[in-house]
């Protein structure tokens, strides 16, 4: 019924309880998973538990906000897409949040990533904070509507949903959408069309309401599906039909299995 489009199982946090992890998705009918890759040293990590699990798919990339560490090129990242069980590359972005002077090294990865997924033919799973107008910049630039994607744990205004919307994107809700203080982004997911919304938890980070503050886990997708309906005045089901059917189409996955 639901799907997570974007999570970190392999983080200690999860990693530790995963079959409590898996039990708890199964119990919520929350489907399949996306194992998200933020560094290439933990990457098979990530694809192992992708290809470990039916329900499970790898993305492969490096994060925004992680300097200093194995900076793959396009060949590398095309030749991982190409593995088993791996949908997507990314995440991947910009993030000017924590970071200050010549931040150029972010741009570039950011551009290999965007040139890898056009060579591979997957969609991108882009991180953007407090870097909207880069980001979406660096998008059109390097023709990043070719290979399409989302804009993972959306929390921009939307006027900046709508220039990834132009750009063929996706828009993913976290359990940011449930938060009281949450109203500007509400507002976003009231008028992003049910065609080209995902929901997902980030987990282990950012559990929503009524768990706010706990570790978050894949099982917990439904209560951002539960907000979004409620913002929306539709049916869970209409809400859960819709992201999942845009994940399956998205990524390119057979919903049958799992």
């Amino acid at each position: 019924m639901f799907v997570d489009s974007h999570c970190h199982l392999d983080f200690p946090e999860l990693r530790d309880d995963l079959p409590q992890v898996l039990d708890a998705m199964r119990d919520s009918q929350v489907t399949h998973a996306l194992c998200i890759g933020v560094e290439m040293k933990a990457w098979p990590g990530v694809h192992a538990l992708a290809t470990a699990h039916p329900n499970l798919y790898a993305s492969v990339g490096v994060h925004p906000d992680y300097e200093d560490l194995d900076e793959p090129g396009v060949d590398l990242l095309v030749r991982h897409a190409r593995e088993p069980k791996v949908v997507a590359i990314g995440e991947t972005g910009l993030d000017y949040f924590r970071r200050r002077g010549d931040l150029e090294w972010q741009r570039a990865r950011f551009r290999t990533h965007i040139r890898a997924a056009r060579e591979a033919g997957r969609p991108l799973v882009i991180h953007t904070r407090a870097a909207a107008d880069d980001t979406i910049a660096i998008m059109r630039d390097e023709r990043a509507g070719e290979a399409g994607g989302v804009m993972h744990c959306f929390t921009e205004t939307w006027d900046v949903a709508r220039r990834a919307l132009d750009l063929g994107f996706h828009i993913s809700f976290s359990g940011i959408v449930t938060f009281r203080n949450a109203a500007e982004l509400k507002e976003v997911a009231k008028r992003v069309p049910l065609s080209r919304m995902l929901i997902e938890t980030d987990s282990p980070y950012l559990a929503p309401v009524p768990h706010r503050g706990k570790r978050n886990q894949p099982a917990w997708v439904r209560h951002i599906a539960l907000e979004i309906a409620a913002l929306r005045g539709v049916p869970v089901e209409t809400i859960a039909r819709a992201t999942s059917d845009n994940f399956f189409a998205l990524f390119g996955i057979d919903r049958h299995v799992h």
